[in-house]
């Protein structure tokens, strides 16, 4: 598994992943995302987006069904670049219960109310955090 800027992935790879994804919001991604490459091919991509100097939301996450039993070491990997950016906490919004169970599993924090939330609250599903140490 090798994360990447979308600006270092191989444009045929990164546009042959596009277009069997079109539900990922490709001006966002090809803006501020990330790419995941998996045996060659990319099947993941997620966006970082810093809220604040040590504050992180990460969203637009996906992975192709393929792949998809690799979304846990995704996360740590994920998790771990945070860590190198410096951040302190994470938010992660979730509209799967499957992925609110996993975001549970790997220690992060259900999120009820604070700032961040309230100016997104017409999202629905889920918001968790995660305590970067």
């Amino acid at each position: 598994m090798k994360i990447m800027p979308v600006k270092h992935a191989v444009y045929e790879q990164l546009v042959d992943y596009l277009e069997r994804n079109d539900n990922i919001n490709k001006q966002l991604l090809l803006q501020k995302g990330y790419v995941v490459e998996i045996s060659g091919h990319i099947e993941a991509s997620f966006i970082l987006e810093e809220l604040e100097s040590d504050v992180l939301w990460l969203k637009q996450l996906y992975i192709t069904q393929s792949e998809a039993a690799k979304l846990p070491v995704l996360l740590e990997t994920i998790l771990q670049l945070a860590r190198k950016r410096e951040a302190k906490l994470v938010y992660v919004h979730s509209h799967q219960p499957v992925v609110d169970i996993l975001l549970e599993a790997l220690s992060f924090q259900p999120e009820k109310q604070n700032k961040f939330i309230a100016e997104r609250s017409v999202m629905s599903g889920s918001w968790w955090s995660y305590q970067v140490s």
